[in-house]
């Protein structure tokens, strides 16, 4: 055998250093590019995998083939809305809300926007009136019009946007980890709104340059790999949601406590309320009209129930709230559907803001017939 010349250091260290550049500038240019949004759009949702029925969200992808994430395209391309182009003979409606909307503790076919399509509704004109489900979990109205701004990119004809007077504090508008990891989207808003919010607010989280690299984003970029291999199993099972067989119900007894966040009795201040939230979503929307719902509360019938209607709300807080929430939809003409003792109490699962599907159905009844109204007017 002749004989065989080894490489000589000097040209493996070049190799090395040649490579550790190449790592370098990919990693800067990756920073300077940011194509996470334009990854996230690239999905196998719609495509070789059905659309989700609600935006990803959860803890327990090991039981329940859904995850939390925050890269706002990915999210969305997984769900059924980014499917298809809206069809001609379809009236399109939007459910905008917290984790009652989304459907926590509850199958797919069991949230509010399956009973509500399970009905069959259609319009005048013989348009089948779809409904598809863009709550989220987390109680702000804040992220609520984050998901409304996204919303608006499919053409809805009516958005419907169930709130609460828990989402209205301006002290926890950005509580959610959503906003606080999409801190560019949030900042457009308030800005073009004029929202009540501290545009550098220290719950942003705003990545450094280095921290916008390959290395510093492989978490993000992992979570959008992720979503499309839950999808897989997630198609095959429809399981999207770890139920326990059993759970706490909604707290009944309370003690001498009239708190709502910071605010004290006898008067309800609006100026520490998220209500330019509102309005904002109004203009966001753009003509398409807005249906505001307050949604059921639990009501207690326990210890220091003519106190507290449950763990949330203060009866004096709650009590002045629907009376705002009366008047400014009054003032302003907007849509407006209360609802707040809909739901038996032995119809809530886990807590005072979440119903079963026998309570979702009865949502869907009253809100249907809100419905057919403003979709023939």
């Amino acid at each position: 055998m002749g004989n065989q010349t080894s490489p000589s250091p000097i040209r493996l260290h070049a190799v090395l250093i040649k490579s550790l550049l190449l790592l370098l500038v990919f990693n800067l240019a990756f920073a300077a590019v940011n194509p996470l949004p334009c990854l996230g759009r690239l999905s196998v949702y719609n495509w070789l995998l059905p659309g989700r029925t609600r935006l990803p969200y959860g803890d327990r992808p090991d039981l329940a083939y859904n995850m939390s994430l925050y890269n706002l395209e990915a999210m969305f391309a997984a769900h059924e809305i980014s499917g298809i182009e809206k069809p001609t003979q379809e009236y399109r409606v939007v459910l905008i809300g917290d984790s009652s909307t989304w459907g926590f503790l509850l199958k797919q076919d069991e949230t509010l926007s399956a009973h509500l399509n399970r009905m069959g509704l259609t319009t005048t004109d013989k348009k089948q009136i779809r409904v598809f489900n863009l709550g989220y979990p987390t109680m702000s109205l804040t992220k609520d019009l984050l998901m409304l701004s996204r919303a608006m990119e499919y053409q809805p004809d009516l958005i419907v946007w169930l709130v609460t007077l828990e989402s209205f504090p301006l002290s926890k508008q950005l509580d959610s980890p959503i906003l606080q990891n999409n801190p560019g989207p949030v900042r457009q808003l308030i800005k073009k709104y004029q929202l009540d919010i501290q545009e550098e607010d220290a719950r942003f989280v705003d990545p450094s340059y280095m921290q916008q690299t390959i290395i510093g984003q492989r978490r993000a970029l992992a979570d959008i790999l992720r979503l499309q291999f839950y999808g897989v199993l997630w198609a095959a099972t429809g399981l999207d949601q770890y139920i326990p067989e059993q759970h706490e119900p909604p707290q009944a007894d309370f003690e001498v406590d009239v708190s709502f966040h910071d605010l004290t009795p006898t008067t309800l201040d609006p100026d520490q309320l998220a209500i330019s939230n509102l309005s904002a979503g109004v203009k966001l929307a753009n003509g398409v009209p807005v249906l505001f719902v307050n949604e059921p509360i639990y009501i207690s019938q326990g210890k220091n129930s003519d106190i507290r209607y449950n763990f949330f709300y203060p009866r004096w807080a709650y009590d002045q709230y629907r009376e705002m929430m009366l008047e400014l939809t009054q003032t302003n003409g907007w849509h407006y559907l209360d609802v707040w003792n809909l739901v038996p109490s032995n119809e809530f699962t886990n807590s005072a803001i979440h119903f079963s599907s026998v309570g979702e159905a009865l949502m869907a009844k009253e809100l249907s017939s809100a419905i057919l109204k403003l979709a023939n007017p």
